[in-house]
């Protein structure tokens, strides 16, 4: 009898379901090319980047030849802020950048090989759970 009032009991309450914390991605720029560019300003108002790289071996399959640097720069002074991609061989990979808010642009740097550059922006937002109002 005590074992059912006790599941009864439980059963009944119910604590309710917070928020979650989430992260949207706003795309700032996207690029792809061979060698060397330098990609026009873009703004961001959190800071927060996330950078998606893809390096491709023009050489043949298998080959560690050939490198990719992606450096973020600074739009007003043009200072280099992080080094998002260093890279020897074909790979692909997130690097994600915490700066102050700001315009910046990219200096991609490659050589042997063929990529592509995805940049985000980082927006705090809340998921609501299924029980808020």
């Amino acid at each position: 009898m005590l074992l059912i009032a006790a599941v009864l009991a439980g059963g009944g309450c119910s604590s309710p379901r917070a928020d979650e914390e989430i992260t949207v991605w706003r795309p700032l720029g996207a690029w792809s090319g061979r060698g060397l560019l330098q990609t026009e300003a873009f703004s961001s108002d959190t800071g927060l980047l996330r950078v998606v790289w893809d390096a491709r071996a023009a050489a043949p399959a298998g080959s560690d030849a050939g490198t990719l640097q992606v450096s973020l720069h600074s739009a007003v002074s043009g200072r280099v802020l992080a080094l998002a991609v260093d890279q020897r061989g074909a790979g692909r990979n997130i690097t994600y950048v915490t700066e102050d808010p700001r315009s910046f642009y990219l200096v991609i740097e490659s050589a042997d090989l063929e990529w592509a550059v995805d940049v985000a922006e980082g927006i705090p937002a809340l998921r609501r759970s299924a029980s808020s109002p």
